[in-house]
C-alpha cells in the first residue's frame, strides 16, 4: 500500500494542541506527528463508526493477543497476556503507579534530562524527585552507575521511572544496560517503571529492549502504547495492521534526520545534533549560541515563528539544548531549518547588542 508522508493534514481550528498557533507560525515542539494516520486505522474506525453505537466496552482477549503479536513481530519477544492491564493512557498510568507503589515523601528516581511530565506525576502526588543525572561528554550520554546505585540504595527511594528509549535524547539502551538497571532496582527493593512509549520508533541500529523481556523482571512495570507510533493519542488501535506503515514511517524519519543533520553541519556549525537512534524528536546542543534555552526558544518563536521545546524543561543539562519534532513532511522540515538559521543569526546580534 502507498502511504502519504509528503502532505500534512490541515489541523488548524480542530482543537489541536500543536496547531493552536498564530498565522505563519510553525510548531515543531510537542510529540505529535504531522502525517496522516495510517489508512488501515482509518478503515477500522470507519467500520466502527458505521455501527452507530458507542456504549460501554472493554477490551477482550483479541485486544491483548494483538499487543502480544505486535511485540513478538516487531521486537522479538512475546509477552504473556496475563501480564497486561488496559489503561486509558501512559501518563495517567504513571501517576496511578506513583500513588500505588510509593508513599508520600518517598523519592522517585529519574535520569535527567528526561521527559518533563514525569516531574508532574511525582511532585503532584507528594513525592520527591531524585535524579541520577545522565553524564554528557560533549558527544554522548551515559549512566553514572556508581551514583545510580547510591541513590537506589537510599531507603526513601522506592520507585524509579526509566525512559526506554530515552526522551528527549533519543538514546536506545542496550539489553545489558536495561538488565543492569533492573538488577540494581531488584537488589535495593525499588520498583522499576519503564516508559516504553517510543519503543517502536527506533529508526536505525539495534532495536530497543522491552524491560518486560529481561531476566530480572519481577519488579518491572512496562508501559506501552500505540499512541506515539501511529499518532493516535486520543485512540487505542493499530497493532494488527500497522507493520508496513511503521516501516515506511521510519524510512521517512531517517530521511528527515539525515537532512537536518547535514543541514546543520553545513549551515549552522555552532549548534550540534546529539540525538540517538530513537524517537522522532531531535536533541540539539545550542550551548555555543546561548546558556538559556528557554530564552532562545521564546526568541525563535517571536522572531521567526518556529516553535521548539526548550531543553531546560527536561532539567539536567537541558539549558544547553532544544528539542525539535521532525515527524512531518520534508518540506516542513526544510522550512523549519530556514527559520532556525534565521533565528540564530538574529539571536547572535540580539545578544551582543
Amino acid at each position: 500500500m502507498e502511504y502519504d508522508f509528503k502532505n500534512a493534514p490541515d489541523r488548524s481550528h480542530t482543537d489541536s494542541v500543536k496547531w493552536d498557533v498564530k498565522p505563519g507560525e510553525l510548531p515543531m515542539w510537542i510529540a505529535d506527528m504531522d502525517f496522516k494516520t495510517a489508512p488501515e486505522i482509518i478503515k477500522a474506525m470507519k467500520e466502527k463508526v458505521s455501527l452507530g453505537a458507542f456504549g460501554y466496552e472493554w477490551p477482550q482477549a483479541d485486544y491483548f493477543n494483538a499487543v502480544a503479536d505486535w511485540y513478538e513481530i516487531e521486537h522479538g519477544y512475546r509477552p504473556q497476556t496475563n501480564w497486561m492491564i488496559f489503561t486509558t493512557g501512559v501518563v495517567p498510568a504513571i501517576s496511578s503507579i506513583v500513588r500505588r507503589v510509593s508513599h508520600i515523601g518517598d523519592n522517585v528516581l529519574v535520569q535527567e534530562p528526561v521527559y518533563n511530565i514525569f516531574y508532574n506525576s511525582i511532585l503532584n502526588n507528594g513525592r520527591h524527585v531524585l535524579s541520577s543525572n545522565l553524564v554528557f561528554d560533549g558527544e554522548h550520554y551515559s549512566i553514572d552507575w556508581t551514583d545510580l546505585e547510591e541513590k537506589l540504595a537510599d531507603p526513601l527511594t522506592t520507585l524509579m521511572i526509566f525512559c526506554n528509549p530515552h526522551n528527549p535524547i533519543g538514546k536506545v539502551w542496550t539489553k545489558a544496560e536495561v538488565q543492569k538497571i533492573a538488577q540494581l532496582c531488584q537488589k535495593h527493593h525499588v520498583a522499576l517503571l519503564s516508559d516504553e512509549i517510543h519503543g517502536d520508533l527506533v529508526r536505525k541500529g539495534q532495536g530497543y529492549t522491552p524491560a518486560f523481556s529481561i531476566e530480572a523482571k519481577s519488579n518491572v512495570i512496562s508501559l506501552v502504547s500505540p499512541s506515539k507510533t501511529f499518532n493516535v493519542a486520543v485512540l487505542h488501535a493499530a497493532y494488527e495492521e500497522g507493520h508496513d506503515w511503521l516501516k515506511k514511517l521510519k524510512q521517512q524519519l531517517n530521511e528527515n534526520f539525515d537532512y537536518v543533520s547535514q543541514f546543520i553541519q553545513e549551515n549552522v556549525p555552532e549548534v550540534k545534533v546529539v540525538s540517538g537512534d530513537a524517537t522522532y524528536l531531535m536533541w540539539i546542543n545550542v550551548q555555543k549560541v546561548t546558556d538559556n534555552s528557554a530564552d532562545f526558544a521564546a526568541f525563535l518563536r517571536k522572531e521567526t515563528g518556529l516553535i521548539v521545546s526548550a531543553g531546560i524543561v527536561y532539567r539536567g543539562n537541558g539549558q544547553d539544548f532544544i528539542r525539535i519534532n521532525l515527524a512531518c513532511p520534508l518540506a516542513m522540515v526544510k522550512d523549519g531549518m530556514k527559520r532556525l538559521v534565521e533565528g540564530i543569526l538574529k539571536y547572535s546580534k540580539y545578544v551582543y547588542m
